[in-house]
């Protein structure tokens, strides 16, 4: 009789005994873990593809590369956790790049007559602090790292080859960025 999910969790608290029993084909196992980081997981997939079905789905395609490329987790390089988490990121990323979502490119750009502002309501929504208005204030150079970065869906790297510029520089300018919206958005 299998145990009651809370008590199998408390014996599989040890994270390498869980990748051992992963690295051995346990299908409990993967059910611990399913149980244990999928909340968290398809929470950090909605904030990046924004539909609750299509993550689903990649929560379900994320789970199995898991599970068949558990081999290549190396514990010395970052908790198990972390490990799930660039994996499903990827997965979101994937699919947001993937020809059928080929929008999403071409509207990352920010212009002055497509920002919209958003009714208000009582439930806390990014969009409500005005962010697209404060990237207005920005210099060029640093909306256009901010643009590629957070709402194209590039990494660091991906941004310094798209602009023909260092990673150094690249790094530098979405630092300065951030700090410039965090003043700004204390002065708002």
């Amino acid at each position: 009789m299998p145990l009651p999910l809370a008590a199998a969790l408390s014996i599989i608290s040890d994270e390498e005994e869980l990748v051992q029993r992963l690295v051995a084909r346990d299908e409990q196992a993967l059910r611990l873990l399913y149980e244990k980081y999928a909340k968290t997981l398809l929470a950090t997939i909605q904030r990046l593809v924004r539909d609750e079905i299509v993550a689903q789905d990649i929560l379900q395609e994320s789970f199995l590369k898991v599970w068949l490329s558990i081999d290549t987790y190396d514990a010395d390089r970052g908790r198990l956790f972390t490990w799930m988490v660039r994996i499903c990121s990827n997965q979101a990323i994937d699919y947001l790049r993937s020809p059928r979502n080929s929008f999403y490119r071409d509207s990352s750009s920010l212009e002055v007559g497509s920002v919209q502002r958003m009714a208000a309501v009582s439930t806390f929504n990014p969009e409500h602090i005005g962010l697209r208005e404060l990237i207005l204030c920005l210099k060029p150079q640093h909306q256009e790292v901010i643009n590629l970065l957070y709402f194209g869906g590039y990494t660091q790297a991906e941004v310094a080859e798209h602009l023909h510029t260092p990673l150094g520089t690249v790094k530098t300018r979405i630092r300065t960025a951030l700090h410039a919206l965090v003043s700004l958005a204390r002065v708002s």
